[in-house]
């Protein structure tokens, strides 16, 4: 597990609106039009599920019907 990254706030001006928007390393949701970037245009790696501290694990197999 890796440590955990203290998220920065960004700020950009939606793409579909114009409003000036805040979002979390350069990841944004604007609150009036409802437009939403990738989230592959974040600054940085997004964390896995493995590193998520309330992950439960892997789920068990499942046979097969």
């Amino acid at each position: 597990m890796s440590a955990p990254v203290t998220p920065e706030i960004t700020t950009t001006e939606c793409r579909q609106c114009g409003l000036r928007i805040a979002g979390l390393n350069g990841r944004y949701a604007c609150g009036a039009c409802g437009w939403v970037n990738s989230w592959r245009e974040g600054s940085n790696t997004l964390p896995s599920a493995e590193d998520d501290p309330d992950y439960p694990g892997p789920e068990p197999d499942r046979p097969r019907a």
